[in-house]
């Protein structure tokens, strides 16, 4: 008799449910795996082996036959070890076969029959969820992250003998999680950098804030020691917390790549991702053999913060080009292809020139004309088009460091207002499928980005004079939706669209 065990597998952030197939024959002693098992998979037959018997249990002295059925799908990680532990002791009689109908098994073993944590926990539980299961055991490391899953039912096991026991004697105890309060003890964290240690540099505190309010990349250029870094690491605490479909979703991600700590199973920061400048494209936009999401889908609903801009090779900027415009990225492989999400603030912080000192009023540039556009070649017209604000950062002069910052904005403060600015744009996109003025189509821009007759004069001149793009264009619009919307107006006006131009400074590096 063949007895079936139900357990999934995660391909990008998708997971596909998984029958394991266990039949015992009468032949050599011995585990055969079939069903496009990966290498961790393979090394499970001695892994379960040891763990049935070092549990007090019976192993089949015959051969074993498994197959991970559908076939065609390949099957990757350590996950599958309970499900064909579970599926050889209900061939053996000790688990009776009817108890299991409703249940999926995710875990590794280890040889003492110790079950340990695994990846990608809570999308396999979301993709069982619809398969219509309704009871899954899993590692008991992961159960509180299986637990925010509703409408299922999440049991933690630690050890095989919790798994049999479950069965045949003793329940295991339903595991529950409450993510608003996860969500709810981390809303007013305190952050390590606030602007309020920043002095001057009010015009680049102003294009951060809009930046945080409507979900727009930005690029700040400017000579060394003047702040640019120091702001990008203050951007973090002024970002609004994240909606609970936006925890859910980088929950996932993060779990799938493995960096979720076990004791905080729920997202509850937006990441701010900040990647050297040695970053390999791969790096950056995830693959590898068993694909894993790369730093701008880490980056995901939060900011990717490149320092030294310019100094990454132009063939990795430039695998930025369709993620920025698209908000995701395709993986694609011989047999199968990957989407991954990547709605991410790009934040980036560059010199003018080799030297740094381009425009500085106080030191002179000793680059040459040759020189400096080499250097400024690395960044292409259609990736800089994708970034909405792009500043000049002017070094302090000597009576703006001396000044005490007490006069400063703090972090707290700004916060509110972008937290104001995201709460009207999410009323306003709430039917559209989007949360951000970022994430207008050209459909919704000709919606809700509407201007009058004078403003549109004004904007003709702008279109002239500055030799718009269509993409321009459209970047201003939604540039001018944000600066409204955090002045509360519903319409945008002339003021605004100055403002947005003005963020646009067509400075050396915009082509």
């Amino acid at each position: 008799m063949v007895n079936k065990v139900t357990t999934a597998t995660v391909i990008g952030l998708e997971a596909y449910k998984i029958t394991v197939e266990i039949d015992v024959i009468n032949s050599l002693p011995g585990i055969s795996i079939v069903g496009l098992p990966d290498a961790a998979i393979n090394e499970a037959r001695d892994r379960v082996r040891s763990a049935i018997k070092n549990s007090n249990y019976t192993f089949p002295s015959k051969k074993v036959v498994i197959n991970l059925a559908p076939a065609d799908i390949k099957k990757v990680g350590t996950n599958f070890d309970l499900p064909i532990a579970v599926g050889i002791l209900t061939e053996e009689g000790t688990i009776n076969p009817e108890k299991i109908e409703d249940y999926a098994f995710i875990g590794e073993l280890s040889l003492d029959g110790k079950i340990r944590g695994v990846n990608g926990v809570l999308p396999i539980i979301l993709g069982l969820k619809k398969s219509g299961i309704k009871n899954v055991i899993v590692p008991a490391q992961n159960a509180n992250e299986a637990a925010l899953a509703d409408g299922i039912n999440i049991y933690g096991a630690e050890h095989l003998t919790d798994v049999v026991n479950h069965f045949t004697e003793t329940p295991l105890k339903i595991k529950k999680v409450d993510i608003n309060m996860y969500l709810n003890a981390h809303n007013q964290d305190e952050f390590i950098y606030d602007f309020k240690d920043v002095k001057g540099q009010k015009k680049a505190k102003k294009a951060l804030e809009i930046a945080a309010a409507g979900g727009h990349n930005l690029l700040m250029s400017g000579s060394p020691g003047s702040g640019k870094t120091l702001m990008a690491k203050c951007f973090a605490s002024i970002l609004p917390p994240l909606e609970l479909s936006e925890a859910l979703e980088l929950t996932k991600i993060y779990s799938i790549a493995g960096l979720l700590s076990s004791d905080e199973p729920l997202m509850t920061k937006r990441p701010f991702r900040m990647v050297h400048h040695t970053a390999s494209a791969n790096g950056i936009i995830g693959g590898g053999s068993n694909p894993k999401p790369g730093e701008i889908t880490l980056a995901h609903r939060g900011v990717l913060f490149m320092d030294e801009f310019v100094e990454f090779p132009r063939h990795v900027l430039e695998v930025l080009r369709q993620p920025l415009e698209d908000a995701k990225i395709v993986i694609s492989r011989t047999n199968h292809s990957i989407t991954y999400p990547a709605k991410f603030m790009l934040l980036a912080a560059m010199n003018p020139c080799p030297c740094g000192y381009l425009g500085d009023k106080e030191k002179q540039c000793t680059c040459s004309e040759f020189q400096i556009n080499r250097y400024l070649s690395r960044l292409s017209g259609p990736l800089l088009d994708r970034i909405d604000l792009q500043i000049e950062v002017p070094k302090l002069s000597s009576e703006e460091l001396l000044n005490s910052t007490a006069g400063e904005e703090c972090s707290a403060d700004i916060r509110k207002r972008v937290v104001l600015a995201r709460k009207i744009q999410y009323e306003r996109y709430k039917n559209d499928g989007i949360l951000t003025n970022s994430e207008l189509t050209p459909k919704l821009i000709k919606k809700y980005c509407k201007i009058d007759k004078a403003t549109e004069t004004i904007f003709k001149t702008a279109i002239v004079k500055y030799q718009l793009s269509g993409r321009k264009y459209d970047r201003i619009l939604k540039l001018a939706r944000t600066i409204a919307d955090l002045e509360n107006s519903q319409d945008i006006k002339q003021n605004h669209i100055m403002q947005a131009l003005q963020y646009r400074t067509f400075i050396n590096i915009d082509k």
